[in-house]
């Protein structure tokens, strides 16, 4: 979460993101492959990381959510506008970029809004296997602790994410289960560790109280299955345009604090769709929640996603060092 000063950061990385995107539509030039591992195309799924290295753009993603009342706060409703940007520094190493815009609507209490902490990220992509669909990837998140609004509930400390990241197509299943070849799976598996054990804060009355930061485990994984390879590698069934890019998925995003007081897993089930050709991808997931403490009601995200790689593969979209 972010402090007011760090918004000057945030508005020059949207503005940057912006440009970028206005630059790919104007040159763009012939398609490369993105997120591939043979014949398997990986979309960007939505509250799960991507298994692969890549130059990409999301712009924007915008999430509505309402939370229940709690003993700290109100019920409120949520609206989240976010810019994440990636960049291949070689064909396996890149690294990304992100902002994230909250308006926060409590009930019979006046809205606040401000910028969530900036998020960077480190990415190494050091297995491919074409033949059996398979992508791993080992990475690193930091939520920079002290660049958010502190008004919208930015934390003042950090946290950093080392993770793995997979993705397996099931192309490889025998003639019999050819209808289930479509299939993917992706996910990650990853700890965050907060930079600070725990908060003390001092009220107007001068009773002081002790907020604890535990360790987290984060599992995400997104079930998908692709109307484009059905019709493409296992067989034409007719489908027509739009339906022929689809890709249906269900991704569940969860976290589990490990110590310190501990507390129970969140996280949220999302079913949608994903819709891409060989330049950009349309996204739209609904938000449920798997407990009160992770929501109250169905949100629901939806997102537009540049491949740069393919847009503008002569300057944004190629890595910075080539072999």
């Amino acid at each position: 979460m972010q402090p007011l000063r760090s918004r000057d950061r945030a508005q020059t990385a949207l503005t940057a993101c912006t440009i970028a995107t206005c630059l790919a539509a104007t040159w763009c030039q012939p398609a490369a492959a993105h997120g591939f591992a043979g014949k398997r195309f990986f979309p960007a799924t939505l509250v799960t990381e991507d298994p692969f290295v890549a130059d990409e753009l999301s712009l924007p993603t915008v999430a509505r959510q309402r939370f229940g009342a709690s003993e700290e706060s109100p019920a409120l409703r949520e609206t989240d506008f976010s810019v994440d940007m990636s960049k291949r520094i070689t064909e396996r190493l890149g690294v990304g970029l992100g902002a994230t815009y909250k308006q926060l609507h409590p009930e019979g209490g006046e809205r606040q809004s401000g910028f969530d902490n900036l998020e960077a990220s480190v990415k190494y992509q050091f297995y491919t296997d074409a033949e059996r669909e398979t992508i791993v990837s080992a990475g690193i998140d930091w939520d920079i602790g002290g660049s958010g609004s502190r008004r919208i509930g930015a934390e003042s400390f950090s946290t950093l994410t080392p993770a793995v990241f997979f993705g397996k197509g099931f192309g490889d299943l025998p003639a019999d289960l050819s209808y289930l070849r479509p299939l993917a799976l992706t996910g990650s598996l990853g700890v965050g560790f907060p930079t600070r054990s725990s908060t003390t804060t001092v009220d107007d009355e001068g009773a002081a109280s002790i907020e604890r930061h535990p360790h987290v485990l984060q599992w995400n994984f997104a079930l998908e299955y692709s109307i484009p390879y059905l019709q493409s590698f296992v067989k034409d069934m007719g489908i027509g345009a739009p339906f022929d890019r689809m890709i249906p998925v269900v991704a569940v995003a969860l976290a589990t604090p490990l110590d310190r007081g501990r507390g129970g897993t969140t996280g949220t089930i999302n079913p949608g769709v994903l819709w891409a050709n060989s330049y950009a991808q349309l996204s739209l997931e609904a938000v449920i929640p798997v407990n009160d403490r992770s929501g109250k009601g169905v949100g629901w995200i939806a997102q537009l996603h540049f491949f740069l790689d393919d847009l503008f593969p002569g300057a944004l979209g190629r890595p910075l060092v080539r072999n």
